[in-house]
């Protein structure tokens, strides 16, 4: 299974730790990381999805962000917004794009705890859908 990562570099500190997270359970799990996008933020990662689904050796995404709450509602509209279109290029290329972005509504404490669930999870829908779609 050849897999694609998009992490956002906005809140780096919790993005590069999900990152190594994601990509030693990739391994974990027989997956290859093929390529690693990063983009300034969460709300920039549809077009990177689109471009990595495009490539033939990509057979599938696994997104990696955490939106953390601020002072305005702009958290729910970037997360909303993001997890909205990254969900439809995956139906439009036919290739599995999981959603591993925490948030809206987060703390930055609550965004660290979930560092490892998310990462994790992120990769391992990816890989579960690859397997289930393989079968049929």
């Amino acid at each position: 299974m050849k897999i694609g990562l998009v992490v956002s570099e906005f809140n780096y500190e919790i993005t590069q730790m999900m990152l190594q997270r994601a990509k030693e359970h990739a391994e974990f799990l027989g997956a290859t990381v093929e390529d690693v996008v990063k983009v300034p933020g969460v709300y920039d990662m549809p077009i990177a999805v689109k471009r990595m689904l495009q490539e033939k050796h990509i057979e599938g995404i696994a997104t990696l962000g955490a939106v953390i709450e601020g002072d305005t509602g702009h958290d729910e509209i970037v997360a909303q917004h993001a997890a909205r279109k990254i969900m439809d290029l995956g139906l439009e290329f036919n290739k599995p794009v999981s959603l591993g972005i925490s948030g809206p509504r987060m703390t930055r404490q609550q965004a660290t705890e979930r560092i490892d669930d998310y990462a994790k999870r992120s990769v391992e829908t990816v890989v579960k859908m690859l397997k289930k779609t393989r079968a049929k």
